[in-house]
């Protein structure tokens, strides 16, 4: 067994949370027709140099607890097949009247997005202008969330508001907050409203209703006892597009958060929601911008400074300078309102791993889906032992540390290390498509010495993750309207 000091077990500590940040990168000058969102990353440090301290055990639980999240929400869907194919349909005809209304525009929009690594977690942030005139706020952004909402300062008439806006003011004075009142198109929707007390109840709308004018509040919960309360609303949102002039979108939906509380939203403002779902972000601008969006993830050691896009709309195929775009089956709508895929099976080294086929069956009690929410790749136990296995066969030279780090299974010293010698890794769609990340991004750098396997077991049955770390250098775009994911490998500079 490879020992280590007690000096390099410290600094492992503070530098191997960095596993769990990645950054967006999309390349400015996108070409004819695309929205980019700049992505925010949370653990840099802005300098360009390699990240010297993370709160890694706090990474591990959010990642835990997300997957639990994730398991919770999959199994409810399994249960509510009915609703399932209502909201199906209702995002379908959105959609199909937006790209009707769109189909001959070329221009695509941009939001600017920014590492968020030196915020403690691994997710990404963006830059998120909203409002009349606009004020901007910085969200995660996150492809598992359907509620889009922010931080926010709203008052009204009445003793009971003028004693909630004292609060308020207290919850909110360290914080950056959307004040609604300086907003002309800021529009409350009532409580009494079909909207409120059907449309949203998924988004977690709240039955009271004091007075039928009253604003539409809910109380969005969040699996590791985060939450955000507050009031919906409809909203102005404001793109940059690629042709350098700007562009509203009203009547958005938003959540006007009054509090909030838990760690999912240390350093930002709120959320981005960019699920599949009736009210989503992603669904909203993307059925305005060609039925797309798209992101680009860039190595997740680099630093702050490193800026990047998240893209509604066309982006530019010339960006992808390192290899062709592929496309697989996006099926939609099935796991909740997750982005899942239809998997074949997996590689390592050409060969493929025993795995049972309903691991993958997404009309079953499988399935894999992909999120920008989860830092490591989660699978489940009849596909996490064989990947882990045929890896490890690899390292064999390689001793685990044994380090107790939570579910991060092998952790060995890379003195020496060679990633050519270590075969490569590949998810086989369905449909023949085939996603090859880079070693890299499944052995992946934990402090100087020290390599982990990139894997957490997820329970079975349920469904698997690709996250974000095994999505990086890959320029990723989510196609609604065509019901397909295109992927390439990229340098995601800008």
């Amino acid at each position: 067994m490879v020992e280590m000091c007690s000096d390099q077990r410290a600094l492992l500590f503070h530098v191997l949370t960095i596993l769990f940040i990645t950054v967006v990168s999309v390349q400015q000058g996108y070409g004819n027709g695309s929205v980019k969102l700049e992505l925010i990353h949370r653990h840099g440090n802005g300098t360009g140099r390699k990240w010297s301290s993370f709160p890694l055990r706090q990474l591990l639980h959010r990642d835990a607890i997300r997957l639990a999240a994730i398991s919770e929400k999959l199994s409810m869907a399994k249960t509510e097949s009915i609703a399932a194919t209502t909201s199906r349909r209702r995002i379908q005809e959105s959609n199909a009247y937006y790209f009707s209304a769109c189909k001959n525009g070329t221009v695509s929009g941009q939001l600017p997005m920014h590492s968020g690594a030196d915020a403690g977690a691994g997710q990404y942030f963006v830059h998120f202008r909203v409002g009349s005139p606009a004020q901007r706020v910085v969200l995660v952004a996150d492809t598992g969330s359907d509620l889009t909402w922010m931080n926010c300062k709203y008052s009204c008439h009445g003793v009971r508001c003028r004693r909630r806006k004292k609060k308020k003011e207290r919850d909110f004075r360290k914080r950056r907050v959307f004040l609604a009142d300086h907003s002309s198109s800021f529009r409350t929707l009532p409580c009494s409203s079909a909207m409120c007390k059907v449309d949203l109840a998924n988004l977690f709308s709240l039955a009271r209703c004091p007075s039928p004018m009253d604003p539409c509040a809910y109380d969005y919960r969040y699996s590791d006892g985060s939450a955000a309360v507050g009031l919906f609303a409809n909203e102005t949102v404001t793109f940059r597009l690629t042709t350098g002039r700007k562009l509203k979108l009203h009547n958005v939906l938003v959540g006007c958060s009054e509090s909030s509380r838990g760690e999912s939203f240390q350093g930002a403002d709120g959320v981005m929601g960019l699920a599949y779902s009736n009210h989503s972000f992603a669904v909203t601008a993307a059925a305005r911008f060609r039925g797309k969006f798209s992101y680009c993830l860039v190595d997740h050691l680099s630093p702050k400074n490193v800026s990047s896009y998240l893209i509604f709309g066309s982006h530019d195929e010339s960006r992808v300078t390192l290899g062709r775009m592929r496309y697989t089956e996006l099926v939609l709508g099935v796991l909740s309102s997750f982005y899942a895929v239809n998997l074949r099976g997996i590689s390592v080294g050409g060969s493929m791993l025993d795995i049972p086929t309903e691991t993958w069956d997404v009309n079953g009690v499988g399935g894999l889906i992909i999120d920008s929410g989860s830092s490591l790749t989660s699978l489940v136990q009849p596909a996490y032992q064989p990947v882990m296995a045929a890896i490890r066969l690899t390292l064999l030279n390689f001793a685990n540390l044994n380090l107790d780090i939570g579910p991060l299974e092998y952790c060995f010293n890379s003195t020496g290390f060679d990633e050519s010698a270590v075969p490569r890794l590949a998810f086989h769609f369905a449909d023949g498509a085939r996603f090859e990340p880079h070693v890299k991004s499944y052995v992946i750098d934990a402090a100087p010495g020290v390599k982990c396997l990139g894997f957490v077991p997820a329970a079975w049955p349920g469904s698997s993750v690709i996250g974000n770390i095994m999505q990086q250098n890959h320029l990723w775009e989510f196609d609604i309207v065509n019901r397909r994911l295109g992927f390439a490998a990229s340098s995601c500079s800008t």
